[in-house]
């Protein structure tokens, strides 16, 4: 709870109605609780078989990583264009823990991208990806929101 979880309700809310308009609703955000292993890579391995469950049935499952592709936000916004033209139903967008990301989840993602070399907090980087998500249907329906 908190400012971050208000921003991210914010955008979400901004980004349903545009995003039904354009076949990319509706979105389904859940969270996991943090493995209690006592190991790093234990925890995040038990983290990535959670993550990788609630993504089973997606066609597209993109990974924030910091080692991933940094995109612009067009890109972006084209990346998930072309998979819902390609005939891509579900999409599976994944943050990873405090430890990040398993080379399971890394194996399985389609895309990586990254927000930057920095390491962000979990709650800015959700904020982050609701402002990604509500730029990128801005920018598809040419909507004044993203200005170039």
């Amino acid at each position: 709870d908190g400012p971050e979880r208000a921003l991210v309700e914010k955008y979400r809310e901004r980004f349903e109605p545009l995003a039904k308009r354009l076949g990319l609703a509706p979105v389904v955000w859940h969270e996991i609780a943090e493995s209690r292993a006592t190991e790093v890579a234990k925890r995040r391995e038990e983290e990535g078989a959670a993550l990788l469950k609630l993504v089973r049935d997606a066609e597209f499952i993109v990974a924030l990583d910091e080692r991933g592709k940094q995109l612009t936000s067009e890109a972006f916004a084209k990346t998930l264009g072309a998979r819902r033209d390609g005939g891509a139903k579900a999409a599976g967008i994944i943050i990873g823990g405090p430890d990040g990301l398993s080379q399971a989840v890394r194996d399985k993602a389609h895309l990586q991208v990254s927000f930057g070399a920095m390491t962000l907090p979990h709650g800015l980087a959700r904020v982050l990806l609701a402002e990604q998500l509500y730029r990128a249907v801005s920018v598809l329906q040419n909507h004044p929101y993203h200005r170039e």
